[in-house]
């Protein structure tokens, strides 16, 4: 077992096992080193690197994002999804019959606006605060400069394209969600490369993002290790537990006695769930980026445009196109002609892109795994095998954002304190388990 040990001497005090290094993972371990417990982080790969999901995300704080990815009348959308192989959602063939039931699941917890309003009222407690409380995490690990809150942008056509996400920014506007209109002149003005067919900005200012989410969490990761966490570079395999009581994590390279543990391995953290007694329907919502590192122009605010329902903006390390939406599961090869297709998005909004020399081997592609549930909420909270054992996993497209709070929420658990937002709408028993 290969240990990266603290430099101060744990005592008695409970012992906390952490799944996961990624943002989750990292946030969980910094907070529940505050709160007191003696910390092991169990990690196969590097903190932060290109395996890790939240290496190649959008890097948006977005804390509107709370309406969940199905919405009224999506189930009209299936057939496109399978016929489509490379539309902004789309579902592999032969995967289609073990991803049927979730995607029923989907489909079903966004049938109505009631059930996507109690989604989202959920989701506004967890994301709220995000851009401040990264920014706290951020300015500890000694990368304050990783995080910015200048707002993000979504860019539409026309006043009717806005209007037909009425619902989306109805739901947001009835969780406190506020946003100014740029008409087109003013997006002319704060946008000047991107394309004229953009004519209606919304800018929400409230939001941030981070200028590199794998430099980000591999900073969280060592923060974490120089308060006192040790890491153990191997895969967690399960869970010794003796009358509802966890007695140790089982890793590839042996049991690690503890306490309490958190599970925050991302999109693989399905098996460990069912290993502590609570099955849940965890899927790969796979999605790709591409980075331009000789981009001489883009976005001055991060932005989605709603025609090609991607995101872009500045990197540390070029300019970014993230987005795209696939159903393979975890095991399926790269489909890169969805890269290509961010990168003929990016060509088009900013025409100038396309007047530039080809990037040829300058473009580097990247695909992740977004661990999803059906309903776009998380589970945090006490698996049903052992309440020593805490779930924190399953954001979906919010994982970065809520990672912040979610670290806290599962750091509060397996201390045993009281959880500081309601927890009843994350609970894994939701689906039965």
């Amino acid at each position: 077992m290969t240990v990266e040990r603290s430099g101060f001497q744990s005592g008695a005090r409970r012992h906390a096992v952490v799944i996961g290094a990624g943002a989750v993972g990292s946030a969980t371990a910094i907070e529940a080193l505050r709160a007191g417990l003696r910390v092991t982080v169990v990690e196969p790969g590097e903190p932060g690197a290109p395996q890790a999901t939240s290496y190649g995300n959008a890097g948006w704080l977005s804390s509107h994002s709370v309406v969940p990815p199905a919405l009224p009348g999506a189930w009209r959308k299936v057939p496109g999804w399978l016929a489509d192989p490379l539309g902004p959602l789309a579902v592999r063939w032969p995967y289609l019959p073990r991803a049927l039931p979730w995607l029923l699941r989907y489909l079903a917890s966004g049938a109505t606006e009631a059930r996507v309003q109690r989604i989202a009222d959920a989701l506004r407690t967890l994301l709220v605060d995000a851009p401040a409380l990264h920014a706290r995490l951020a300015a500890e690990a000694g990368v304050s400069q990783l995080i910015e809150q200048r707002g993000l942008l979504h860019a539409y056509r026309s006043r009717a394209e806005f209007e037909g996400d009425a619902l989306a920014w109805r739901v947001r506007a009835r969780t406190g969600v506020q946003w100014s209109e740029w008409g087109t002149d003013e997006l002319r003005r704060q946008e000047p490369d991107l394309d004229a067919r953009y004519t209606l900005g919304i800018h929400v200012g409230e939001a941030g993002h981070c200028r590199d989410p794998g430099a980000y969490v591999a900073a969280l990761a060592a923060h974490a290790r120089a308060l006192g966490a040790e890491r153990v570079a191997a895969r967690a395999t399960g869970f010794r537990i003796e009358g509802g009581r966890l007695r140790a994590v089982r890793t590839e390279a042996g049991e690690i006695a503890c306490d309490t543990a958190a599970v925050c391995a991302g999109a693989r953290s399905g098996a460990l769930a069912a290993a502590a007694g609570s099955p849940v329907p965890l899927e790969s919502e796979r999605g790709y980026h591409v980075v331009l590192p000789k981009a001489a122009v883009g976005p001055r605010t991060p932005v989605m445009v709603a025609d090609g329902k991607l995101i872009a903006h500045w990197m540390n390390g070029g300019l970014r196109a993230a987005g795209q939406v696939e159903i393979a599961g975890l095991e399926a090869a790269p489909d890169w002609r969805r890269a290509e297709i961010l990168h003929a998005h990016l060509r088009s909004m900013f025409p100038a892109l396309a007047d530039a020399p080809p990037e040829g081997a300058e473009v580097q592609r990247w695909l992740g795994h977004r661990p999803s549930l059906p309903d776009g909420l998380p589970c945090i909270g006490p698996a049903a095998g052992s309440a020593d054992v805490v779930l924190a996993f399953g954001h979906g497209h919010v994982g970065l954002c809520g990672s912040a709070r979610t670290g806290r929420l599962a750091a509060q658990a397996m201390a045993g304190l009281a959880p500081e937002i309601a927890l009843a709408a994350f609970d894994p028993r939701r689906f039965g388990a």
